[in-house]
C-alpha cells in the first residue's frame, strides 16, 4: 500500500501547472501597441428587423515616433478590430520629434467641430486627457502639453484633429529594413534601406 502511494505522489509532482502543457514557443510581441479609442454598435433597420454592426475606432504606434489612426467596420467586434488594426497600419506616420522626444513646435488643428492644441513643455511630462493622451502615449512622446478647446465628446473627432495636427511635422511611415547579401559565402550586411509600404 505505501509503495503505491509514494507512486501516486511522484507522478503529480512531476506534472505542471495543474496538468496543462507548457508551450514551448515564446510569444511574438506585436509589431505595434495598440488601443481602442471606442465601440459603437451600429443599428440598420431593415424589412424583416434590424441588422447590428461594430464600428470600432483604435490608435496603433511602436512609442518611436510613429503612430497611425484606424477605422474598422465589421458585424463581429473582433473582425472590426482587426479591420481597424489593418488601417491603422495603413495611415501609419513617422513624427519628427526633438531630442527628447517632445514637439519641435505648438501645433493646433480642428477636424469637425474638435478643436485641440498641443504644446511642448520641457521637464513637466505627458499633460494630456481623453483620447490626446492615448495618442501620444503610443507615439512615444514626451514633455508634451495636450488641450481639447472645444466642447466635443466625439472621441473619433477628437483623434482626427490630433492626428491632423501631428500631420503637420511627420512623414509617411516607411520600414527601416536592414538588407543583406552574399559575396563569395560570407553575408555582408550594407546600411538601412527605408521601404516605402
Amino acid at each position: 500500500m505505501e509503495k503505491g502511494k509514494e507512486n501516486k505522489k511522484e507522478n503529480t509532482s512531476g506534472r505542471k501547472s495543474g496538468g496543462r502543457r507548457s508551450s514551448s514557443f515564446a510569444r511574438v510581441k506585436p509589431e505595434f501597441d495598440q488601443k481602442i479609442l471606442n465601440i459603437r454598435r451600429v443599428t440598420r433597420v431593415v424589412a424583416g428587423g434590424r441588422r447590428f454592426s461594430f464600428s470600432v475606432a483604435l490608435v496603433a504606434g511602436d512609442k518611436k515616433g510613429a503612430v497611425g489612426l484606424g477605422l474598422g467596420k465589421a458585424g463581429d467586434t473582433a473582425l472590426a478590430i482587426n479591420k481597424a488594426l489593418r488601417n491603422a497600419k495603413k495611415n501609419m506616420i513617422r513624427l519628427n520629434l526633438t531630442k527628447t522626444m517632445s514637439i519641435p513646435h505648438e501645433l493646433s488643428a480642428k477636424f469637425s467641430s474638435s478643436n485641440i492644441i498641443l504644446r511642448p513643455n520641457k521637464g513637466r511630462g505627458l499633460v494630456a486627457g481623453s483620447v490626446i493622451r492615448d495618442i501620444v502615449k503610443l507615439s512615444g512622446m514626451k514633455d508634451i502639453t495636450g488641450k481639447i478647446l472645444s466642447n466635443s465628446k466625439n472621441k473619433l473627432n477628437n483623434a482626427k484633429a490630433v492626428m491632423s495636427a501631428l500631420s503637420q511635422i511627420s512623414v509617411k511611415y516607411a520600414k527601416i529594413v536592414p538588407e543583406t547579401i552574399v559575396i563569395a559565402n560570407k553575408e555582408v550586411a550594407i546600411p538601412e534601406v527605408e521601404i516605402e509600404k
